[in-house]
């Protein structure tokens, strides 16, 4: 069993690059990054929590 995130970025980006976020979704968490920096720090929040954000995002 693999246990190597599946990062997608929104189908929303443009292919200039620049202020991207990138998710690998799982059952218990929600993985964000940096597309301008696959390999530095990640940002880990509940499922819950991601859907709220969106939610919220998606309305303002």
């Amino acid at each position: 069993m693999s246990t190597a995130l599946e990062w997608f970025k929104s189908s929303y980006s443009g292919d200039e690059g620049g202020a991207c976020l990138e998710i690998a979704t799982h059952p218990t968490a929600v993985h964000i990054r940096d597309s301008k920096n696959p390999e530095g720090p990640t940002f880990t929040v509940a499922p819950t929590a991601w859907s709220a954000f969106a939610g919220f995002a998606a309305r303002s």
